[in-house]
């Protein structure tokens, strides 16, 4: 019998590595499941449960034998809810112009396939998140990284400066993920001016827009005025905002043209997502869930002041940019360089990771993926005693490398 092999990769296969935060969270939860006293500040993801409307909701469509194949485009009712949901931030959806997606990602990567060509290019304001880069290379198009000035925001003067004639799209990210940094509304005016002088086309992810914290406030891309709304693709979901990241329901919101490209491309690989989490996400956008989630924004932001007041006790480790949204934060670990521990000397934020979850099984981020090579990302999600624990073990084991222990 002739040898086996195994067959061969695309190309754009082999130069699409697994995600990064995904491995170190499956690692950290491996960890944990073996015994191991591991505090996991990797996670991409509230530690609240999904909303009770959306799993009544889900129960109910089960219940009614509503588990057969939806329009592409998600159930009419959804698509409303989601538009409506939207519009509470000043813009102008309407339901026709939503498309339902299997998750943010998913939307991400369908609005990045039905706009850019091979060759384009993808203005990406650093630190991004992990995933863009290869979403937008999977196109065959090329991310461009725009390096931050002071606070990690990007000024419009870096955007224009890296635009090209193969410039295509700008990607905004507000609450950011991996910084927490949140845009004022005049500083998104700013950037989307740029869009607008060099025609570019604007995909903005608002899947963190409720989480803004302190004096900070949140804008929506498409608000800022009918021009930049009908350049602007708007991605978002109810992953974060209902702690519905198992149920894989997202959206794009988009121009017509941009909208019925998405569904048809939708209509050729996914079919639709599931019904019963369509269903989900209709119980969760349709009730009224003010008080509950206010209640949720202010435990995560006590959450917040304590992450960022016990890092400012622990030697070798500055919190960067001013992070008042999202989850994350971003922890520069300069400091630390050249110390050691258990013999190592850590030269990189990935040293540090590495140590840290070894020394005192605390799981966090190293900011390489993330176009934040001396940075480490904290997500301060986790209930609050696991929090202030892991909070204790980074402190006393910076400090440990301070003494040379």
């Amino acid at each position: 019998m002739p040898a086996r092999t195994a067959p061969r990769l695309a190309a754009r296969a082999a130069a699409i590595p697994p995600s990064a935060t995904a491995a170190l969270d499956a690692r950290a939860k491996a960890l944990i499941a073996s015994g191991a006293d591991v505090v996991n500040l990797t996670s991409g993801e509230p530690a609240f449960p999904t909303v009770p409307e959306a799993a009544r909701a889900a129960r109910t469509a089960i219940s009614e034998g509503r588990t057969t194949y939806t329009p592409a485009a998600g159930i009419p009712e959804l698509r409303q809810a989601a538009a409506d949901h939207l519009n509470r931030h000043g813009t102008a959806y309407r339901s026709s112009e939503l498309v339902i997606t299997a998750g943010a990602k998913q939307a991400l990567h369908h609005t990045f396939t039905v706009l850019l060509e091979p060759g384009d290019e993808v203005l990406l304001p650093a630190p991004y998140w992990v995933s863009y880069p290869h979403l937008i290379a999977l196109t065959g198009a090329r991310a461009v990284p725009v390096q931050p000035g002071p606070g990690l925001k990007v000024t419009p003067g870096a955007v224009r400066a890296a635009v090209t004639d193969r410039s295509r799209v700008l990607l905004l990210n507000s609450p950011a993920n991996p910084s927490g940094v949140v845009y004022s509304r005049d500083e998104l005016a700013a950037l989307a001016q740029v869009a607008v002088d060099h025609d570019l086309t604007i995909v903005s992810d608002e899947i963190c827009d409720h989480w803004v914290f302190g004096r900070a406030s949140f804008t929506s891309v498409a608000a800022l005025s009918p021009e930049i709304a009908e350049r602007t693709v708007t991605i978002g979901g109810v992953s974060k905002t209902y702690a519905m990241t198992g149920w894989r329901i997202g959206w794009a919101a988009a121009p017509a043209p941009v909208a019925d490209a998405v569904t048809a491309l939708q209509s050729h690989t996914s079919s639709a997502p599931s019904s019963i989490s369509q269903h989900a996400a209709l119980g969760a956008l349709t009730a009224d869930l003010r008080h509950e989630l206010e209640q949720r924004r202010s435990e995560l932001d006590r959450r917040r002041r304590i992450t960022v007041q016990a890092l400012g006790n622990a030697p070798g480790i500055r919190v960067d940019g001013d992070p008042d949204g999202a989850f994350f934060l971003l922890a520069d670990v300069t400091g630390t360089y050249g110390s050691q521990s258990a013999g190592r000397t850590i030269t990189s934020a990935a040293d540090f990771a590495e140590l840290l979850l070894t020394q005192a099984n605390v799981a966090v981020v190293p900011g390489a993926d993330f176009a934040a090579p001396h940075h480490v990302r904290i997500s301060y999600t986790v209930p609050t005693a696991q929090l202030r624990d892991a909070l204790d073990r980074i402190t006393r084991f910076t400090r440990a490398l301070t003494t040379g222990a």
